[in-house]
């Protein structure tokens, strides 16, 4: 994408931070309104995150221009606000390959870009490598500094308070911006609360609060008493007490748009010594009204017109497996008022906001944070109440020691409706859900699910919901088959799977949606087909069944081969002293990158196709 020079005039003087620090001052303004105008254009053009990057363009630019990037770190936490400073540290041009196979990655990743200092894509890791970085610039000495950015969701999860209570107690010297764009506070944004962030952030005051603490230091009452007093003294001025209880200064709320009054606090800040906190006021979807109103639907978008309003819809017009659990959600809740649904910030994602508005008693959104989600399950389920925990695949990872503690080890009654499962697509690597079957199967007391269409996805949620112990079902991100859900709920039998195709020699064993590539490879190899559905307990009876009747076993899973469903497979052939060839196909032993799910299915065959070329090279062999 070849940049117009009449268009962007400032832009195209700025592509890396160095030239962007050769501009003056009062030209910033221009170029955040060019930087803006760039990304509106090229994300519509080529979809992506959206309004994240659009409230963060002021932030970026302050940033890169006081601090000298890439030696000094900075770190932004998740990433979806990352695209401008993509375009600002030389990889404007590729920016419409954005979360395209082989294109640009769509969070800061370390191996594209010197200046994207920690490869993220999950929230609240910014303030505890930030620390991290912090430690090791100190004891390096060549006076490196160290910027955490944090959203105000990411902030809720337990993580970054730990790192801030730790940063706290070290005193290493560190920024940690909070790019709040809640709006709670807005009305503190202004020129008053501007010209107390520039006080509170200068040397005047800096040297008044050091002078007075040398002054003071043999002194210990006089000392705590003057501590206190200017604890509230700011606390009555601005809300950062809570920040300073954990060891931080803190400065802002300011405004995240004004760029210049940005760049003065931040300069004002980066010689501070100690943690440093300051808090700025932002608006996500900033410059593009529609994100404005609306930037939940603007968070991450398809191609569009900007002229065109609403967004277009979806092509396809079957559900998405995150509705078929929402519509089941409250057709449950219809029959029983002790079920509760749990999820850490993820109401749209999930399918729950019809449940959220049908059944606000029942629903519950505890923020960004996995392990407070399962243990919340845990509680209600010892109250005596049905928990259900939506959850993505690669989330629930983050609720991992909680799932066994708090869950398995007492057999709980709490179903995982684990969204996301298998291949994602268009994230990459921190998004893929290729560990799951892996690391609950190992789990004991665990029933693990995995449905292969619409119909079997809605009965094994009220399968899961009757069990009276912890379960999960696993459902991959995207439309379905194309089935239809039948409205009977019925209980499946648990460990039972079922023959779909009778073939000969070849029996492939699969586990979940990929049932119809399974049956295609079968169909260009007459193999038979069963469809496993539970990972754990397994159908022992029926692998017995084709293993004596068949010559080559095959299983197929949309996860890590690794420890997977074929594993478990593989185990119990071992055990029951049954010795038979067999194929694990799935997900090979490497962290699978961005591209769509079409395209990542057919290049690492574990489509129709690829299955069967698969088997072939396996029977030559």
């Amino acid at each position: 994408m070849t940049l117009d020079i009449s268009k962007y005039p400032h832009l195209a003087l700025a592509n890396t931070p160095d030239e962007l620090r050769l501009l003056p001052v009062d030209s910033l303004p221009a170029l955040c309104d060019e930087l803006r105008t760039y990304l509106l254009n090229s994300v519509s053009q080529s979809s992506g995150h959206f309004a994240s990057g659009l409230g963060a363009v002021e932030l970026t630019v302050a940033l890169h221009y006081v601090y000298n990037t890439p030696f000094d770190h900075l770190i932004w936490d998740v990433g979806h606000q990352a695209y401008p400073h993509k375009i600002l540290t030389g990889r404007r041009d590729r920016l419409n390959t954005i979360r395209q196979k082989d294109g640009l990655h769509p969070f800061p990743w370390r191996e594209e870009s010197e200046y994207d200092v920690l490869s993220v894509g999950h929230s609240s890791t910014s303030i505890s490598a930030g620390l991290g970085m912090a430690i090791a610039a100190e004891r390096e000495g060549a006076g490196r500094k160290v910027v955490s950015v944090i959203g105000d969701g990411a902030i809720t999860a337990g993580m970054a308070f730990e790192a801030m209570n730790h940063a706290g107690d070290v005193h290493s010297d560190m920024l940690v911006i909070l790019n709040d764009n809640e709006m709670s506070i807005s009305e503190n944004v202004g020129a008053l609360n501007n010209h107390l962030a520039r006080l509170l952030s200068g040397n005047f005051y800096a040297s008044i609060r050091e002078g007075g603490k040398k002054v003071l230091s043999g002194a210990p009452p006089i000392k705590e008493l003057v501590r206190r007093a200017e604890e509230h003294l700011k606390g009555m001025v601005v809300p950062g007490t809570m920040f300073e209880e954990l060891g931080f200064n803190y400065i802002g709320p300011i405004d995240g748009h004004d760029v210049q009054e940005l760049v003065r606090t931040i300069k004002n800040m980066r010689n501070l010594k100690g943690p440093q906190f300051l808090h700025i006021m932002t608006k996500k979807g900033k410059g593009y009204a529609p994100a404005e109103a609306d930037p939940i639907n603007y968070h991450a978008v398809p191609k569009f017109d900007l002229s065109q309003n609403p967004l277009p819809k979806a092509k396809d017009s079957k559900p998405t497996f995150s509705k078929i659990f929402g519509d089941w959600l409250c057709d449950m809740a219809e029959k029983d008022r002790k079920l509760m649904a749990i999820t850490p910030a993820m109401r749209e994602g999930s399918g729950l906001v019809r449940f959220s508005k049908e059944y606000p008693d029942q629903y519950f959104d505890v923020a960004i944070a996995e392990q407070h989600a399962v243990t919340l399950a845990t509680g209600m389920a010892i109250g005596g109440y049905h928990p259900v925990v939506a959850i993505y695949s690669t989330f629930l990872q983050r609720g991992y020691d909680q799932l066994i503690h708090d869950v398995a080890i007492m057999d709980l009654p709490v179903m995982f409706a684990i969204d996301r499962g298998g291949l994602v697509g268009a994230d990459g690597q921190t998004h893929q859900g290729a560990f799951d079957l892996s690391f609950l199967r190992c789990i004991p007391n665990m029933v693990i699910m995995t449905p292969s269409d619409e119909n079997e996805c809605r009965q094994m949620l009220y399968t899961g919901h009757q069990h009276q112990g912890p379960s999960a079902v696993r459902y991959p991100r995207g439309s379905g088959t194309g089935v239809t859900p039948e409205t009977t709920m019925t209980a499946l039998e648990l460990g039972k799977g079922i023959l779909r195709r009778q073939g000969e020699s070849i029996a492939i064993l699969n586990f979940g949606t990929t049932l119809s590539y399974a049956l295609e490879a079968a169909e260009a190899l007459n193999a038979t087909v069963a469809d496993m559905r539970f990972v754990k307990p397994l159908d022992e009876a029926l692998i017995r069944q084709l293993a004596d009747s068949h010559d080559l076993l095959v299983t197929v899973e949309e996860n890590a081969i690794a420890g997977g469903a074929g594993s478990g497979v593989i185990e119990f052939l071992m055990k029951d002293k049954r010795i038979k060839p067999v194929l694990q196909i799935g997900l090979p032993d490497k962290f699978i990158h961005q591209g769509t799910q079409a395209e990542l299915h057919a290049e690492l065959e574990i489509d129709g196709p690829g299955i069967a070329a698969q088997i072939r090279r396996y029977l030559a062999s």
